[in-house]
């Protein structure tokens, strides 16, 4: 029962906590230490790079930001030593890229005989924290029932979405709609209360219409409060995935002209330095304070 995890922003934190609550040895490198403090009086093992984790994990989970870091993290790009060390591996790669980036990705990982599932996750801290995620994974069957006493870890029930590219083309398609409901609901609720709709009366309308949402409560008080600090998803993020989402979306002939937007507007907030706030914060930019 040993794990290997890079990557160790808020999420991959809390993946580390619920892997040694199950009793797992637990590896760990973040390119920043800065971002390990907080674990250095944990049962984690701090490796001094990327290869020695690798070389001594069997299965290493990636919670990098991005397929640029992958990529420089792995050197998938160039010949290295660290390629060797991939061999009998499997790399589960549970951070958000696209499609064609995560086939990319996994046929390099192959080629150097390594095993890659790409296993995206909807839910924040309090879900990883409790094993409650909601994981979809992409892969081979085989490769998938390998590493699923290691996914139930972090969720009670992953699913198989399919092959490579169908799990990040779902996760992808869940955060689009994560954007969509967050500008449209800060647009309705921005309005409403510029034309002095009783917020309560209005979240009552919409609490009794099929237009729910889970989320409009989540964040309601943020957007009342105007308080988006503490960030589990924050806007860059959010703004790095829209984009991924328009440029594969178009490829595949869909029009984006709503979602493109939506990206401005998160492009905006970014611009005036809320690029770490919650993705919330696009209500400021939706409906400035006078």
């Amino acid at each position: 029962m040993d794990i290997g995890i890079i990557g160790i922003g808020l999420m991959g934190q809390a993946f580390v906590e619920r892997f040694l609550s199950q009793g797992f040895t637990v590896r760990i490198y973040n390119r920043t230490l800065e971002n390990i403090k907080n674990l250095e009086d944990s049962d984690a093992i701090l490796c001094s790079t990327a290869d020695d984790l690798i070389s001594n994990s069997s299965t290493i989970i990636l919670m990098l930001s991005d397929a640029d870091a992958i990529n420089d993290l792995l050197l998938l790009k160039q010949q290295s030593g660290i390629q060797k060390n991939l061999q009998d591996k499997t790399i589960i790669q549970m951070a958000t890229i696209s499609p064609s980036q995560s086939k990319e990705i996994a046929q390099a990982v192959s080629s150097y005989g390594g095993h890659y599932l790409e296993a995206p996750v909807l839910g924040s801290i309090p879900e990883a924290d409790n094993g409650t995620l909601i994981i979809m994974a992409g892969g081979s069957r085989d490769i998938f029932e390998a590493a699923l006493p290691t996914l139930q870890v972090l969720g009670t029930s992953p699913r198989r979405i399919g092959d490579i590219g169908s799990a990040a083309a779902l996760k992808l398609a869940m955060n689009q709609l994560i954007a969509s409901l967050t500008a449209g609901f800060s647009l309705s609720l921005g309005y409403a209360i510029k034309n002095g709709v009783d917020t309560d009366l209005f979240m009552d309308t919409v609490r009794e219409s099929a237009l729910y949402a889970k989320t409009y409560d989540k964040k309601l008080q943020k957007y009342l409060d105007r308080d988006f600090g503490k960030a589990n998803f924050s806007t860059r993020h959010l703004l790095k995935d829209i984009r991924l989402f328009i440029e594969d979306a178009k490829a595949a002939g869909l029009n984006t002209g709503a979602l493109e937007g939506i990206e401005r507007i998160t492009a905006q907030t970014v611009e005036n330095g809320m690029d770490t706030m919650d993705y919330s914060s696009i209500y400021q930019q939706i409906c400035p304070e006078k």
